[in-house]
């Protein structure tokens, strides 16, 4: 006997509700590890070892961050991630706008293939680009520096940043271009006085996705600097792990130091960055 449904009424998996319900998890999947490293770095190890599990932390503490700063230089770390990810980011935007510029307005033969390239390119593994670039730095005698880190970074993120940039500058008609070298700008005038200010949403999203790249690597910090004051923040809170221990609210607080930088920026640039991953796949 089928059901008759009344005019106006909606079932329970209607289009909105399935909206809802997939909106749900991907908060879920997004916000419940953050969450859980956080109660966790306000725990007691008494308290995380306690059955039956406690979601919420019934004595908070902040001994666990007093803690991850004073077990490690927990500074020294984020001085140079912060100063490593700022230097490559900067590297990074200055060569991919100067190379998708001239992707998306010179008349360059072979442009498909560059184009393919690229993003063969991207997809290489990092741990396949290893051997060859722990090669290229002792060559040039720069392990145990910044610069062994600030070049490989540069070079992992060019090829996103730079296809990104593509569809922005494509997207900006040739006369503004045309009427700053009329009124006497050079080409080169035009680009970072018309052309980049105008793409500035597509600018900072590169520039973020370029600066997380940076900050989060873990496998080139730990091959290219044994140095103890040239540690970044990924090799640094790994060194919390004892030989019989593994303080987690210690490790965790670190984890959260780790991420509040990279929080900051992403909320303090929201706006642009959501406006830079819409706009860059419209053609004007």
């Amino acid at each position: 006997m089928s059901t008759i449904t009344a005019p106006g009424s909606t079932s329970f998996l209607s289009g909105k509700s399935l909206r809802f319900i997939a909106a749900g998890i991907l908060l879920v999947n997004g916000m419940f590890p953050a969450l859980w490293i956080l109660f966790t770095s306000l725990k007691t190890e008494a308290e995380l070892t306690a059955k039956p599990i406690t979601w919420i932390p019934y004595a908070p503490t902040v001994q666990n961050y007093v803690q991850a700063f004073s077990d490690q230089p927990l500074h020294i770390f984020l001085f140079n991630s912060f100063m490593v990810a700022l230097l490559s980011t900067t590297l990074t935007l200055l060569v991919s706008v100067l190379a998708a510029y001239a992707l998306a307005r010179l008349n360059l033969a072979y442009r498909g293939l560059i184009l393919s390239l690229i993003i063969a390119v991207s997809t290489f593994p990092l741990v396949t680009l290893l051997v060859p670039l722990f090669e290229i730095m002792r060559a040039l005698n720069l392990l145990n520096s910044w610069t062994a880190l600030i070049l490989p970074y540069t070079v992992l993120s060019l090829p996103v940043c730079t296809l990104m940039l593509v569809s922005f500058f494509e997207g900006i008609p040739r006369d503004l271009e045309n009427a700053a070298m009329i009124d006497g700008c050079t080409r080169m005038g035009a680009l970072f006085k018309v052309v980049v200010p105008l793409c500035a949403p597509g600018v900072f999203t590169a520039g973020i996705l370029a600066f997380v790249n940076a900050w989060d690597e873990f496998l080139l910090a730990l091959s290219f600097n044994s140095n103890p004051s040239l540690r970044t923040l990924p090799v640094g809170i790994q060194l919390y792990q004892g030989e019989f221990a593994f303080p987690w609210p210690v490790i965790s607080a670190a984890l959260v130091v780790g991420i509040v930088p990279v929080a900051i920026l992403i909320v303090i640039f929201q706006e642009r960055v959501v406006s830079g991953l819409t706009a860059g796949g419209i053609k004007g």
